[in-house]
């Protein structure tokens, strides 16, 4: 089963693929990403009677989008990848998923996906 994962905005939107069966879902993760990722995603897994051996790649929206929301899950289904010995690549653009998809097909495995924002991080400086 392929994972794809978008938190470039406060909805985290989620898409499991397996063979022909899709399943399309969002969550509005807001200020609770990092507490709740993978615990939405084991939810997730588990409607469906799957588990996290169950995953045989990753497809990640890179970016552009929010710096907090795309370092936070990449950093997980960086580490998720990592940890399961699957391939995980990263896609932008309208067609991210469609781009990802195609990747995997071919065997990619980019290992590591970085975050593309788009701009520099607006980052608030410290007043001390």
């Amino acid at each position: 089963m392929i994972i794809l994962i978008d938190t470039s905005t406060p909805v985290c939107k989620l898409s499991l693929i397996d063979g022909d069966w899709r399943y399309d879902n969002e969550w509005l993760a807001a200020r609770s990403l990092a507490r709740d990722l993978l615990g939405y995603l084991r939810d997730q897994l588990a409607i469906h009677g799957k588990t996290w051996s169950d995953i045989s790649a990753i497809g990640v929206y890179e970016g552009p989008g929010s710096f907090t929301g795309l370092r936070i899950s990449l950093t997980v289904m960086n580490t998720l990848a990592d940890s399961l010995a699957i391939p995980i690549v990263g896609a932008s653009g309208d067609d991210w998923q469609s781009q990802a998809l195609a990747k995997l097909k071919s065997g990619q495995n980019q290992r590591i996906v970085l975050p593309q924002y788009g701009s520099e991080a607006h980052i608030t400086i410290s007043k001390k």
